[in-house]
């Protein structure tokens, strides 16, 4: 089976105040799938990828990473495995400079020194910070600060990619630069996004959360055309597939 396999099984969490964030929640992820989670804010989808590689545990319910339950034991692995980009980038960004921070996972895979400067050159290259090496990442902006904690994951060359919300806070020039470098990364990618132009443009197949529950999961385009399922779910369609308010026609069609 290969490593690249995500299987999810029954899983439940619920916090310790009572909240149950995730009920039941089952699928399987299969090598070089696109997969985008989507759904209303708290419907489960950032404690979803939270379990994705253990940093969050389970209240019940199994996860696989291809041959491999996911526990205490396989965590160390499963991590070098499974790429996780925080929806926050300051939850990932710790030391002196953008340098330290992007070798710091090659660094403790034990490579050594003229391959992790290669990783981090090529890591801040693809996402278009390799200018901002040799700063502190507490003077960074908002949207560098989220292309560095993505080249922090990429320098570890991960099978499996996981991000949360990755558009947010980038501009549009940022953004679109991250969806070529996302079309480019040829193994598993799954992540949340409000993005659902983001998510129809790259994800085949997407999985919709509401009250913790797998409401839906199929083909990304059947999803989105889907008005009754999206209304219930507090969702709408992709913009360039809403209406234009003038001529009717879709948006990425009009001409008005």
């Amino acid at each position: 089976m290969s490593h690249h396999i995500i299987e999810v099984k029954g899983l439940k969490h619920t916090y310790p105040d009572g909240t149950n964030a995730l009920r039941d929640i089952s699928f399987r992820i299969t090598h070089g799938e696109s997969v985008g989670i989507i759904g209303a804010n708290g419907a489960g989808k950032s404690t979803l990828l939270l379990h994705l590689n253990g940093y969050l545990a389970p209240t019940s319910g199994e996860i696989r990473i291809g041959d491999f339950p996911l526990t205490k034991s396989t965590l160390a692995e499963i991590r070098r495995t499974v790429g996780m980009v925080f929806q926050e980038p300051d939850d990932q960004l710790f030391m002196p400079t953008v340098f330290d921070d992007v070798a710091f996972g090659p660094l403790n895979l034990g490579l050594p020194g003229d391959e992790v400067e290669r990783r981090v050159r090529e890591a801040l290259e693809q996402v278009g910070a390799a200018h901002l090496v040799n700063k502190p990442p507490y003077h960074l902006s908002g949207g560098e600060k989220k292309r560095v904690a993505i080249a922090t994951v990429l320098s570890m060359s991960p099978a499996i990619l996981v991000m949360d919300e990755p558009t947010s806070g980038l501009d549009p020039f940022a953004r679109r630069r991250l969806m070529a470098l996302l079309r480019d990364f040829h193994h598993t990618k799954i992540f949340t996004s409000h993005d659902l132009d983001m998510v129809m443009d790259l994800c085949e197949r997407t999985i919709v959360l509401h009250e913790g529950k797998v409401r839906a999961d199929g083909p990304t385009r059947e999803i989105f055309r889907n008005g009754d399922l999206l209304g219930e779910c507090r969702l709408e369609m992709p913009l360039s597939m809403q209406g234009c308010p003038i001529c009717g026609r879709q948006t990425a069609r009009c001409s008005c």
